[in-house]
């Protein structure tokens, strides 16, 4: 028996129609935990796959959150492709979909459809603004999120205006959200049978991710809080690092290292309230102290006085750390027609090897023809669907 053998999810069969980064997450979590997922795309390809730059018929996020599954390429318009996605469906443990609410009711794989055939199925939808409300049928995607759930009014630059994150966090979070609430249903079912409709959002991942700001912001009245003062990044000689002296035994270590003991002795700064409430006087002093500091130099003094901090460093700079390499908190992996890629590690579970079938991306439409001849299709119905424009194959 292989390691791979072990994995809790070996034997559950994942049929994933969505598209773009949270659903397909949740899809790759499952399958790394060892279900066979499905990924059933249309004929050009989950919009997932040509997110900023692409890299033959896929792109980074694309080869991040769909390692590991198996691509069919099927037109769901087409009768002889509808026809295939629903025998999948009705053989699957779970799908996974994130249309705009009723696009796959009109697809003839909406819930209810599929519960007749399926009882048993675990259904996920994953939507914008959710699937009901006045937003139900509004576009959404992560940066329009950003914006609406008030994420952006507390990530401002030094212009004082509302900025995106650089990474599309709300669908991550969403994704990791929706493995979260497959997998317990997946339990419950085993214990007492039954399938189950799971419906998220969005919306309500962002909402989940900021409770403890929004509580703070109804609290304070709309102000603001920061999270403690100094907890902030501060320029060098010769680059940035963020430091967190929040706790008072860490104000008075940093106020020392910077040369300003009287700072740890102002009654103006003595607790972390106090701090707060005098941000605007106390911040200008260290920067300048700091910043005719050296990197180096400071690094080692704050090690020394266990201040919390980190040297602002790039994805390369990461690569490249003593501790990350010797965690091997990265792997790098072969991917098909790009070359080796870094695949961090996922916390908790058994980390990926080059040549491992759960780190590959697949080609869109690889597995097309493997899947149909495993529902019973012969080589003349697979081509008779290709030539109909039911169904795509990968040209390898």
């Amino acid at each position: 028996m292989s390691e791979l053998d072990n994995l809790p999810f070996v034997g559950l069969k994942v049929l994933d129609i969505s598209q773009g980064v949270a659903g397909p997450h949740c899809g790759m979590l499952l399958a790394r935990h060892g279900a066979d997922v499905v990924k059933l795309e249309p004929l050009i390809g989950d919009w997932g796959r040509r997110i900023g730059k692409r890299y033959g018929d896929n792109c980074a996020y694309g080869m991040a959150f769909n390692r590991g599954k198996r691509s069919l390429a099927l037109d769901l318009k087409n009768p002889g492709g509808n026809c295939v996605a629903r025998r999948l469906a009705k053989e699957a443990d779970v799908l996974i979909e994130n249309n705009r609410p009723g696009v796959t009711d009109r697809l003839g794989l909406g819930y209810d459809t599929v519960k007749d055939e399926n009882p048993d199925i675990i259904y996920l939808s994953i939507s914008g603004f959710g699937q009901t409300g006045p937003n139900a049928n509004l576009p959404a995607t992560d940066s329009v999120m950003q914006a609406f759930s008030g994420l952006m009014s507390i990530n401002k630059g030094n212009d004082g205006l509302p900025q995106r994150i650089n990474l599309l966090a709300i669908d991550v979070m969403t994704g990791l959200y929706g493995f979260q609430a497959v997998t317990p249903a997946l339990y419950r079912r085993a214990l007492k049978g039954g399938g189950t409709h799971i419906k998220t959002s969005l919306m309500e991942a962002v909402g989940a991710f900021q409770s403890a700001k929004m509580i703070e912001y109804e609290l304070e009245g709309g102000v603001e809080a920061p999270l403690g003062v100094p907890v902030a990044m501060f320029a060098t000689k010769d680059g940035f690092l963020n430091i967190n002296g929040r706790r008072d035994e860490h104000f008075v270590a940093l106020c020392q290292i910077a040369g300003l003991p009287e700072l740890a002795e102002d009654p103006r700064y003595k607790t972390p309230e106090d701090r707060i409430a005098n941000e605007a006087d106390l911040m200008p002093p260290l920067r300048t102290a700091l910043a005719n500091m050296t990197m180096s130099n400071l690094l080692v003094k704050l090690i020394d006085a266990d201040v919390l901090h980190a040297r602002v460093q790039t994805y390369g700079d990461y690569f490249q750390c003593d501790h990350v390499r010797g965690v091997q908190a990265v792997r790098w992996i072969e991917q098909s027609g790009v070359g080796p890629i870094p695949m961090p590690t996922l916390p908790g579970i058994r980390p990926l090897q080059d040549g491992d079938p759960m780190a590959h991306a697949p080609h869109l439409g690889e597995h097309s023809r493997e899947i149909l001849l495993e529902l019973g299709h012969t080589d003349g119905e697979v081509r008779a669907l290709v030539g109909g424009g039911a169904i795509g194959l990968h040209a390898a």
